[in-house]
């Protein structure tokens, strides 16, 4: 049987269910094909659909004035002004590079602060089971990690306040770590001060002290990668010269197929922009895998299983290992 998490640390269930729906991450089944294919929320259409109409409308007028100025014999039907389709294939070519260059360094950063959240979840595990079983009121580091963990995410997504976190420290601690310019790390400092109180009542030795110091410096490595990735886009220059070269490509592109595809030439350049379009926005939302956005990372669960799983560690007796070693 689990462990129960006491009634003090049952607040951290609560915020969960304040949250709105769209700020958790999408749950879906890969294997359900027209399910995904057909869904609206959390995929790129919504971001890119009005440039793709806007595109669309710019191509039938081109292919307008394509029509009516051949009829009149101002415009010739050989190659309309000179554009060479090889080359603007070339070029198109290009584009698609740089799209998945953007997607994969997106791609590279999610998954970076997935991993980042999985170290915070996996040593703050382990740093209350160690002091479960080493050291005095545990309770007291399970509600300081869950708090710790609550400001990270609330300033990974915008927030400066202490928020549901407050709920876990104490108003001594609340007003001690405010005069820090971030949360997180004046809880670390707290949670250093409680490990060192417990090696003075001797209760752990200097390998257990330097053992427990060595589990907080990875969450604060973690804090700190987490806060790098968000703190640090994707260099400027990438971005703004993959949407030149994506508007240059479809504002020329309806001369192209003007003369060869006909009135099918504003569907393919629908077709076509609804793909970079998307594709880039998909970049663009995965870059900052902390954000509230639908395909970001959900912190909200990660938070909620740090609560749960070290609750439960705190409150799991040391007594039940020496009563079975002892049998």
């Amino acid at each position: 049987m689990p462990a129960p998490v006491p009634r003090r640390l049952l607040p951290a269930f609560r915020p969960a269910e304040s949250l709105l729906p769209g700020h958790l991450m999408i749950a879906y089944d890969p294997y359900r094909w027209w399910k995904s294919t057909f869904s609206w929320r959390g995929t790129a259409l919504p971001l890119a659909l009005s440039r793709v109409l806007i595109f669309l409308l710019y191509a039938i007028l081109i292919q307008a004035l394509y029509e009516y100025g051949a009829d009149a014999g101002w415009i010739s039907e050989v190659n309309f002004l000179g554009i060479d389709p090889a080359g603007h294939a070339v070029l198109g070519s290009l584009i698609g590079f740089l799209i998945v260059f953007r997607i994969n360094a997106s791609n590279t950063r999610w998954w970076e602060g997935r991993t980042l959240w999985g170290a915070l979840i996996n040593n703050s595990r382990n740093l209350v089971r160690f002091a479960s079983q080493h050291c005095s009121e545990p309770e007291e580091l399970a509600q300081l990690i869950t708090g710790y963990v609550m400001c990270l995410r609330r300033g990974l997504q915008g927030f400066r306040d202490l928020g549901e976190a407050d709920l876990y420290l104490s108003d001594d601690v609340a007003q001690r770590i405010s005069r820090f310019g971030n949360l997180p790390t004046g809880i670390s400092q707290v949670m250093s001060e409680w490990i060192t109180a417990r090696f003075r009542r001797q209760q752990l030795d200097s390998i257990m002290l330097r053992h427990m110091e060595e589990l907080l410096n990875r969450l604060v490595d973690a804090q700190g990668g987490c806060e790098r990735i968000q703190k640090t886009p994707l260099p400027f220059v990438y971005v703004a010269m993959i949407r030149q070269l994506i508007l240059i490509y479809l504002l020329t592109l309806p001369v192209v197929l003007c003369e060869r595809c006909g009135w099918w030439s504003p569907v393919l350049l629908a077709t076509i922009s609804l793909g970079m379009f998307g594709l880039e926005e998909a970049g663009v939302e995965t870059e900052d895998p902390f954000g509230l956005e639908d395909n970001c990372l959900d912190l909200v669960a990660c938070t909620m299983t740090i609560a749960r799983d070290t609750a439960q560690l705190a409150t799991s007796p040391a007594t039940e290992t020496n009563l079975s070693e002892g049998s």
